[in-house]
């Protein structure tokens, strides 16, 4: 009787400890579920905060132009040379495929621009933005944040969602665009030189392949989604800087996660932008 029960008790150890196991991972996976849609929420606060103060409150023209210029004109130096060599490699890659195929480069011109106007140059700059400027971004915020100069900004009746993340908004809004049209322009130059100087290609015949085939659809194809990348850097590196928290140890995990997180949404966003953009005949 003793024997039996002990092994009917052996035999219900395995079937509990699988039942722990598994309702210790739904509920981690529920917090992680509720963390995510708390963390979703007070970014579509922050949004629809952001666009309430732009309409109606008045501007802060300095503080605007002061982003602009740390956002945009710091950045050209790095967003173009980034260009400049993507360019080059893609020449080089597209040329020398093209010579073992061919046994002549051919339309190397047509695979850079294109290459870079649809693709690489709006998503290589919102990186590189992302990287510097959007760091830079979570980084002020969140130090204006753990050292209560928000807090201090309520307290004089200044609004922090217009004093600080609508210049911020407007900065990256108007200068991503820019700095994509720049780092087009750019990697097209990088193909160029490589082109005529290693793979002896005319300049004519690379500016004709270009010129032949683009069409105001391929610029604007990447041109459009530069502008949502602009606002998906500033939400994330915004909404990580106002949400800061823990000193200097806090800041410094901010200014990362607002940088891992802008990278990845990019590059997400960009299929989707793409497959809507191609769907409305913008290809």
């Amino acid at each position: 009787m003793i024997e039996d029960t002990r092994r009917n008790i052996m035999r219900q150890v395995p079937a509990r400890r699988k039942y722990t196991l598994l309702a210790g991972t739904l509920e981690i996976l529920g917090q992680k579920l509720l963390l995510l849609a708390e963390i979703l929420g007070r970014t579509a606060l922050l949004v629809r905060s952001t666009f309430f103060w732009f309409l109606k409150s008045s501007l802060e023209v300095r503080q605007s132009f002061i982003q602009c210029l740390k956002i945009g004109v710091q950045s050209l130096p790095v967003t173009a040379m980034t260009s400049f060599f993507t360019g080059m490699v893609l020449a080089l890659q597209s040329g020398m495929t093209s010579r073992d195929l061919f046994n002549e480069p051919i339309y190397v011109g047509t695979v850079v621009a294109f290459s870079m106007v649809k693709e690489l140059g709006p998503v290589l700059t919102a990186i590189v933005v992302a990287g510097r400027a959007g760091a830079a971004i979570a980084a002020e915020i969140g130090t204006m944040r753990v050292t209560e100069q928000i807090d201090a900004l309520n307290t004089l009746g200044t609004n922090p969602i217009r004093y600080l993340v609508i210049p911020r908004y407007i900065g990256c809004f108007f200068m991503l665009p820019l700095l994509t049209v720049f780092s087009n322009f750019s990697g097209v130059l990088g193909g160029f030189v490589v082109s005529v100087v290693r793979l002896n290609i005319p300049s004519t015949v690379y500016w004709d392949d270009i010129f032949t085939f683009m069409e105001n659809e391929q610029f604007f194809h990447g041109f459009l989604k530069s502008f949502v990348f602009a606002l998906t850097i500033a939400t994330v590196s915004c909404y990580k800087g106002l949400n800061t928290r823990g000193g200097a140890e806090g800041v410094g995990r901010s200014t990362t996660s607002a940088v891992v997180v802008s990278m990845v949404s990019i590059l997400i966003l960009d299929y989707f932008l793409t497959a809507i953009l191609v769907a409305f005949g913008i290809s």
